[in-house]
């Protein structure tokens, strides 16, 4: 592990943790009204990384804020984050989530539909708390970020749905990274970055200056995580290998196999996606991994994640530029190099 990537994972450790503790409190005074809130408990301690929470933090603490000062918008963040999480395997039906079954496998699609609902609504209190610590006025422009922050995500969430439901196979690398910017990158970099930043300098009119180092980031972060579920270890990964090709998810690799394979090698991969996830077979699967590894889809996505963090990399210095030098200033600049490098 380098360098950089031992500094993410001890600020993740040491940002996860105040953020759980945090983050558990909200959920232990919810379970107390209704059982729903036990459940919605479930991802949340399940573990992760907190990523976007402790980027939440430090984004803050690079420009003067206090930890307290952040806490509860990273919290809201990552009870956000998890309500994401839920649907999202619904959504896919997906089998696993962070080692274990997902949400609706163990209580049915009905009860993780509302739990989904249960930690949208849990991720409002943080920002209402807000008000109390921050002022009103700031507490309204954070409110004003989530806000759009949730709006763009399920945009892209939307989008990719439509892409599966109409079993599109003519889309471009261009396409993918449109749609990763609206699901992935907003609320994985560019919200906390902005929202960071505000609630230290109180200033609105500086935060477009993240969007570009966000969204490089957040692009090579879904390409390695659509990766990882190609290639990654299943013990450290979480989810079921191979399960975005069930899914017949668009993912950067996918669109390169489509746009190389035959005519006829592209017909049958057309008729696979088509089918529901339960009727592909591990045949199909496995044919489909072949294919990919045959016309270097996987070293695609790779040179293309490459790019990316080398861009954010780049940008890092034109939007953090003005910052005082700290070790949170280097946690963020060491984002690119980790998000290559996590399994």
């Amino acid at each position: 592990m380098s360098t950089a990537s031992l500094l993410v994972r001890d600020v993740l450790l040491e940002y996860g943790a105040i953020a759980q503790t945090a983050l558990k409190g909200h959920l232990d005074v919810a379970a107390r009204h209704d059982s729903v809130y036990g459940l919605a408990a479930d991802y949340p301690l399940r573990g992760g990384r907190a990523l976007r929470a402790s980027f939440c933090i430090a984004a803050a603490r690079v420009y003067g804020a206090s930890i307290s000062d952040a806490v509860e918008s990273a919290v809201s963040l990552e009870l956000l984050h998890n309500a994401f999480l839920v649907r999202d395997d619904v959504e896919d039906e997906s089998e696993e989530r962070r080692g274990r079954p997902a949400l609706h496998v163990l209580h049915g699609v009905p009860t993780a539909v509302n739990v989904g609902d249960a930690l949208t609504v849990l991720g409002l209190r943080p920002l209402i708390r807000n008000r109390a610590i921050l002022g009103p006025d700031l507490a309204w422009r954070i409110l004003q970020e989530a806000e759009q922050m949730v709006r763009i995500s399920v945009e892209g969430q939307a989008l990719e749905l439509r892409w599966r439901f109409e079993n599109a196979v003519d889309l471009t690398d261009e396409d993918y990274l449109r749609m990763t910017l609206k699901k992935t990158c907003w609320y994985t970099a560019i919200y906390p970055s902005r929202v960071g930043a505000l609630i230290a300098t109180r200033d609105s009119d500086r935060l477009d200056r993240f969007v570009r180092f966000g969204f490089f980031l957040g692009a090579a972060f879904q390409i390695q995580d659509d990766l990882l579920n190609l290639v990654g270890d299943h013990s450290s990964y979480g989810k079921e290998l191979d399960g975005d090709l069930r899914e017949g998810k668009r993912t950067l690799m996918l669109i390169h196999l489509l746009r190389s394979s035959t005519d006829g090698e592209r017909a049958r991969l057309q008729d696979m996606l088509a089918q529901r996830r339960c009727d592909k077979t591990s045949a199909d699967v496995q044919w489909v991994h072949d294919r990919m590894v045959h016309y270097g889809a996987i070293e695609h996505g790779r040179r293309v994640a490459h790019a990316l963090a080398g861009a954010a990399s780049h940008e890092f210095r034109v939007a953090y530029g003005d910052a005082p030098e700290s070790r949170d200033k280097r946690f963020i600049e060491a984002l690119p190099y980790w998000v290559l490098e996590r399994k």
